[in-house]
């Protein structure tokens, strides 16, 4: 998919940086250590008794944003300063 976003100098945005490692321009998802780290604490509630429907439902708290500054200059795409400094990784 990626190479295909390139071929139609199309920008492309990802769920996680693995994509723009490996050439997207962007990812912007949950830290996905981060939610396997707190799932370890819901099964050890489970494994000590507590019946996994009593359990609230939790969402993400920690994203990340990965730009890939080659990718998007040779698509001739601009990324703000703003944007680049709030980033979590940049590939330049």
């Amino acid at each position: 998919m990626i190479e295909l976003a390139a071929e139609y100098r199309l920008p492309s945005i990802w769920e996680t940086d693995v994509y723009v490692r490996d050439g997207g321009v962007m990812s912007y998802g949950p830290n996905f250590p981060d939610m396997y780290r707190r799932s370890a604490g819901y099964i050890a509630r489970i494994l000590k008794g507590a019946k996994p429907s009593d359990l609230p439902v939790q969402q993400p708290t920690k994203f990340e944003l990965a730009l890939n500054l080659k990718a998007a200059n040779r698509l001739g795409v601009t990324i703000p300063p703003a944007v680049i400094a709030r980033a979590d990784e940049v590939i330049e």
